[in-house]
C-alpha cells in the first residue's frame, strides 16, 4: 500500500491532461503558422521542444516512471535521445534541417 502513496491523485491527472491538451493546441497552431510564414527550422525546433516536454510528462506521470528506480528513468531517457537523433536525421534528409559540415 505504501508504494502507491506518491502517485498523482485524480485531480492531478486532470491537471496533467489539461496541460497536455494545451501543448497539443500549441502544436496544432504551429502547423498553421508554418503554412502561413514558413518558419522552417524554427518550427521544427519548437515542435521538438514541445514533444520533449510532452514525453517527459507522459512518461513521468502517466507511466509512473518518476516514482521508479533511476535506472528505468535512464532507460527512457536513452530511448528518447535516440528517437530525437533519428528524427533529426529524417528532418535533415527531407531538407528541413540543414546540416553544415
Amino acid at each position: 500500500m505504501s508504494e502507491h502513496a506518491h502517485h498523482p491523485t485524480p485531480a492531478q491527472y486532470w491537471r496533467i491532461a489539461g496541460f497536455l491538451a494545451i501543448l497539443t493546441a500549441i502544436e496544432v497552431a504551429l502547423y498553421y503558422v508554418e503554412q502561413e510564414y514558413e518558419l522552417g527550422f524554427l518550427n521544427a525546433a519548437m515542435l521538438l521542444a514541445l514533444s520533449t516536454v510532452k514525453f517527459i510528462v507522459v512518461v513521468g506521470w502517466f507511466m509512473h516512471v518518476k516514482y521508479e528506480k533511476p535506472m528505468i528513468s535512464r532507460f527512457f531517457t536513452a530511448g528518447f535521445v535516440l528517437a530525437i537523433g533519428l528524427y533529426l536525421v529524417v528532418l535533415a534528409a527531407m531538407g528541413v534541417v540543414v546540416v553544415r559540415g
